[in-house]
């Protein structure tokens, strides 16, 4: 039996393979709808098994509210010509509708999820065969709050999610997760940053603010012995200064002595309380730009806090969680 149109036409609709892959598998099928299907899947198959080393650096973050839970789902491939692709696209947003229906938790919880007869990697790796392109689930992330909000950037690459203590107007909430997005929190309260996180930047903050204290005690020094600071400060700055006749070699051997005198006995006596006042102010603008209940409220009026910004609307009212996924990196 000759292979129809209409037959392609409809196994091109059951499977979303191209019209010249749909006739060669019914062909080879003999007109079997059943095994053609079969034969597109295995080929999808075994085109996605080849492509799996590639970079699937493309592709879409989408996210989704329903009240008191929320999701992201990030489906990835290698173009933006394909992440472009309305099937693509559809698969994104059903697999996304699936997981937010069932409440998914995790990863593994949307990987069991049916998508037209198919478990999700198995509708990923069914698209990958028909385009050409390695894709897969970049990323999932929910919250279950008393509220939540979503926001969907327009160039699709990037979503956010919010969770608050309790109902709330939608365009603050809209607002809130706008900041999510822009400002880029990594928490929404201090209390959830990782101690470790919280160590390390303060050690980076006492290692900074010591630096600097010996720092101005050798410029101060170099210019009591007179020595240009600028002649001195680096390796560089020293043979540019002797090459030019700035200074001469003795003069930058006791430019250099002085310099190490004064760095080993500032050292030895530094102001600890001082350091500390000064790396805990640094600490804490470290919150004021990472976490979102310190941050400026871009959208606000006199620089004011998003937490400030929210009191405003309901003095109970607390962002508590938060989740963002951006494809759009390096």
């Amino acid at each position: 039996m000759a292979v129809t149109i209409n037959d392609i036409k409809k196994l091109r609709d059951m499977t979303g393979a191209g019209l010249s892959d749909c006739k060669k598998a019914l062909i080879e099928a003999e007109n079997d709808m059943d095994k053609a299907m079969e034969l597109i899947r295995k080929r999808g198959q075994a085109i996605a098994a080849k492509r799996e080393d590639r970079n699937a650096a493309q592709g879409i973050s989408i996210g989704k509210s329903v009240g008191d839970f929320a999701a992201i789902v990030a489906l990835k491939c290698e173009t933006d010509f394909v992440a472009k692709n309305e099937k693509f696209v559809t698969l994104a947003k059903n697999i996304l509708e699936a997981a937010v229906a069932a409440r998914a938790k995790n990863v593994d919880e949307v990987n069991a999820l049916t998508i037209d007869g198919k478990n999700v990697p198995e509708a990923i790796t069914a698209l990958s065969g028909i385009t050409g392109e390695k894709m897969e689930l970049g990323a999932y992330e929910c919250l279950e709050a008393p509220a939540t909000v979503c926001y969907n950037h327009f160039n699709g690459m990037l979503a956010a999610i919010v969770a608050f203590n309790k109902e709330l107007d939608g365009e603050v909430a809209k607002g809130i997760a706008m900041q999510v997005a822009s400002m880029n929190p990594i928490k929404a309260t201090r209390d959830q940053i990782p101690q470790e996180t919280i160590d390390n930047e303060l050690r980076l903050a006492i290692d900074k603010t010591k630096a600097e204290q010996v720092q101005k005690a050798v410029e101060v020094a170099l210019k009591k012995a007179g020595f240009n600071a600028y002649y001195c400060a680096t390796e560089e700055h020293q043979e540019e200064a002797v090459r030019k006749g700035y200074m001469t070699e003795e003069q930058l051997a006791e430019a250099k002595k002085i310099m190490a005198d004064t760095a080993a006995a500032k050292e030895a006596n530094m102001p600890e309380q001082m350091i500390q006042n000064i790396a805990q102010g640094r600490l804490n603008k470290f919150y004021q730009e990472n976490v979102l209940m310190e941050q400026v409220y871009e959208a606000g009026e006199n620089k004011e806090t998003v937490a400030q910004f929210l009191a405003k609307s309901d003095k109970e009212l607390k962002a508590i969680d938060l989740k963002r996924v951006n494809l759009n990196v390096d």
